[in-house]
């Protein structure tokens, strides 16, 4: 394994378990309420509304197209790009006020006055029974996700494993889904792929640290010593594989972040704030929570039978 580094000495990470598993625990209670005092800004594919396919006969400015279109007061609207730079998305919130065919032939207009080259597509209009379907279908997601996550390392390791696991975890989520609740920032189904991302990232690092921990109760070296000890040891380890992981993963979503542009803002930041708190609950989560369950030495190694010959 490449190291950048190597830490000679075991950091007792353990000895602040109650200390970051208290933090965890006040930071995931101030998430739950800002998710029910605010709630989630849903996108427009959550709560209904226009969906307009515009076609350009050279290369569309975004930017510009954003601006003309907020100055018409419909809402804030989600301007991307479709594949090639003359196919653009436009998507506004739903109104009672006006109607998908008023709205498209107001916006085609305005974008006219600009670049008369413009033609309209497609117009789509999603209703709020689209909508909850969309909320049902992604809470029936996630749910499945975490499922085969404790079944699968319920099946790897042992249940103590795949519950601290997906404590951490779901830790992760609930503080991702508080900021976007805290900010306002719109959830779009992008944010919600970044989310199941997350979960996915999350239990990679913690089967590196799981798997360290299990090697750990194996080696003869480390029998004299107790199980905290043996968990510094592990998370010790694969420091300088976290840090270059993380990093290098790190570095390319701050890239999408920055350079990304509208389209990928949000997916971006919910993966940044996933990649920071995932490895955070790996190290200072997950692992005190295989403490407080009593994890031992014979959870890991199973006692060998030793088989009795027959007297004759």
């Amino acid at each position: 394994m490449i190291e950048f580094f190597h830490v000679k000495r075991d950091i007792p990470f353990m000895s602040y378990g109650k200390l970051t598993t208290a933090i965890s625990l006040v930071t995931f209670l101030v998430a739950v309420v800002f998710l029910g005092y605010k709630g989630l800004n849903f996108g427009v594919e959550f709560t209904g509304g226009t969906v307009m396919e515009l076609q350009y006969g050279q290369s569309a400015d975004l930017n510009q197209i954003r601006d003309s279109v907020s100055a018409m007061k419909y809402g804030d609207p989600q301007v991307q790009a479709l594949g090639t730079t003359r196919d653009v998305m436009v998507r506004l919130p739903a109104t009672k006020l006006h109607t998908a065919a008023q709205i498209s032939d107001a916006v085609l207009a305005t974008l006219k006055k600009d670049r008369p080259d413009v033609q309209m597509r497609r117009v789509e209009f999603i209703g709020p029974s689209v909508g909850d379907e969309l909320v049902s279908h992604g809470i029936t997601a996630l749910v499945l996700v975490c499922v085969g996550i404790v079944a699968y390392l319920a099946v790897r390791f042992e249940w103590r494993f795949a519950v601290s696991a997906i404590l951490a975890n779901m830790h992760d989520v609930v503080i991702i889904l508080g900021f976007f609740a805290f900010f306002q920032w719109e959830f779009t189904l992008t944010v919600l792929a970044a989310v199941l991302a997350v979960l996915g990232y999350s239990v990679n690092e913690s089967v590196v640290v799981f798997d360290r921990i299990r090697e750990n109760f194996r080696k003869p070296q480390m029998r004299g010593r107790e199980v905290p000890q043996i968990i510094d040891n592990a998370i010790t380890a694969t420091m300088s594989r976290t840090i270059i992981t993380h990093g290098s993963t790190e570095v390319m979503v701050l890239s999408m972040l920055v350079f990304g542009g509208p389209a990928l803002h949000g997916f971006a930041t919910a993966l940044t704030i996933g990649i920071l708190f995932g490895i955070y609950s790996s190290v200072l989560v997950a692992s005190p929570l295989l403490l407080m369950f009593g994890v031992t030495r014979e959870n890991m190694i199973k006692p060998v039978k030793v088989k009795q010959e027959a007297v004759v």
